[in-house]
């Protein structure tokens, strides 16, 4: 069985990723559950819609067995301007509908260098489900490597989800707010430099929290989109000034989609006590009353 660099020092079970070889063997196992989740994210340099999903490319080609979520729909709660996570009802009907229980191991890909696959998996954990895994260099390795495919649409038997919310998983402004005033929180911004520095936003004002630190979500991935060695993550982060033993991380993109990448390398690479913002900077820049920072 192939053992990806960045499990160094864990078992391949205790690691949020799995290779495409460990997935092409499992692949008919009964308490197995994949999930796709294919999409694009458009610049803030374009114009909107920036974010889009892709069903037709799901219908077209997926890896057997798998189940097409949209993230746009499925996921997140109606009405909601920064794609906030779904409340617990929704979540756990769209899971039961897809076969989803406390005994099934989820494995989730996309094709965008794992960030919707990491909300996903961040999402499924929010909720109680800790046995959820993200593929590592998703469809696109999974094709480059000649995997099977399939158009077949799997059909589950229902089951009950029941979520368990884990709030050590997530952040609001307000948490935020408090971590900026007692000065005990460790902030980071995985958004393009131009975005931190104030030269772009897909929010109304432009810039970054104050004190967070830059730190792109690409530096994570290696070229062909798998996360970097753990040894390589480690020393990005360093470069930085990234503590991985902090007690409190929050890390921020722009919908708390990009953000999850940076969360899958520092949990790799040993951090703990890591949370998200779920609505990011389109949540924090649009409200006229947080402090913002512009320079880099």
């Amino acid at each position: 069985m192939e053992v990806h660099a960045v499990w160094e020092g864990m078992d391949i079970m205790q690691s949020p990723l799995v290779s495409t070889a460990w997935l092409e063997e499992h692949l008919q196992d009964e308490k197995l559950r994949i999930v796709e989740l294919r999409g694009k994210v458009l610049p803030p340099t374009e114009p909107p819609p920036h974010y889009l999903s892709d069903a037709a490319g799901y219908k077209a080609s997926h890896i057997p067995n798998a189940q097409f979520v949209d993230w746009l729909v499925d996921i997140v709660e109606p009405g909601s301007p920064s794609n906030d996570i779904a409340a617990p009802e929704k979540f756990a009907a769209l899971m039961s509908r897809l076969g989803i229980g406390k005994d099934h191991r989820v494995i989730v890909y996309d094709n965008l260098a794992s960030m919707l696959a990491g909300r996903m998996r961040w999402a499924l954990r929010y909720y109680g489900h800790s046995d959820a895994r993200v593929l590592d260099g998703g469809w696109e390795r999974w094709l480059a490597e000649g995997r099977p495919v399939s158009t077949a649409v799997p059909q589950f038997e229902p089951t009950v989800f029941e979520t368990r919310v884990d709030a050590r998983l997530i952040a609001n402004a307000d948490d935020i707010l408090a971590g900026l005033s007692a000065g005990d929180m460790q902030l980071i911004d995985v958004r393009s430099p131009a975005e931190y520095a104030g030269e772009t936003s897909r929010a109304n004002t432009a810039g970054h929290i104050p004190g967070a630190i830059s730190a792109p979500w690409q530096l994570m991935l290696a070229d062909d989109k798998t996360v970097k060695p753990a040894n390589e993550v480690r020393a990005e982060l360093a470069k930085l000034g990234i503590d991985l033993q902090a007690k409190d991380t929050v890390l921020y993109c722009n919908s708390g989609v990009s953000a999850t990448v940076g969360m899958l390398a520092m949990e790799i690479a040993g951090a703990d006590n890591l949370r998200l913002y779920d609505g990011s900077w389109t949540d924090w820049g649009n409200n006229p009353s947080t402090p913002k920072a512009t320079s880099a």
